[in-house]
């Protein structure tokens, strides 16, 4: 009975994982169905069919959308390390450990900040 906890746990989490990618790729396998009977019968493609099917490709990413992505890392970091810094007062060992693990969406951030004086896409949005 108790490995039905742990085993329930990262089945709950690989259900959250592929259940939403598996409907969705349902839902586009339907559409490109109903397209396709579409233009074999002749019929015209509306403009908000067309509208629909672009609307969910992925945009380059620009320099803006990458300055926010690096400062929500970097704030992630820092709420880590100063969680660290807090609960060092009751643990004494929890402060560099805590500091440690903050450094890596710090680092991340960075260099999405970094990537952003890189980017090709710096005067468009997204």
């Amino acid at each position: 009975m108790e490995v039905l906890i742990p085993i329930s746990m990262f089945a709950m989490i690989a259900a959250i994982v592929i259940v939403p990618s598996w409907l969705k790729s349902r839902e586009r396998a339907e559409m490109q169905n109903t397209l396709r009977a579409a233009i074999d019968k002749g019929q015209p493609m509306p403009p908000e069919v067309i509208d629909a099917l672009t609307k969910n490709v992925k945009q380059p990413s620009s320099a803006l959308s990458d300055i926010r992505t690096g400062v929500i890392w970097i704030a992630i970091g820092v709420g880590i390390g100063a969680f660290g810094y807090f609960v060092s007062y009751e643990a004494d060992g929890a402060l560099h450990p805590m500091m440690g693990i903050g450094a890596i969406p710090v680092i991340i951030g960075a260099s999405f900040v970094v990537l952003s004086f890189f980017n090709p896409n710096k005067g468009k949005q997204s």
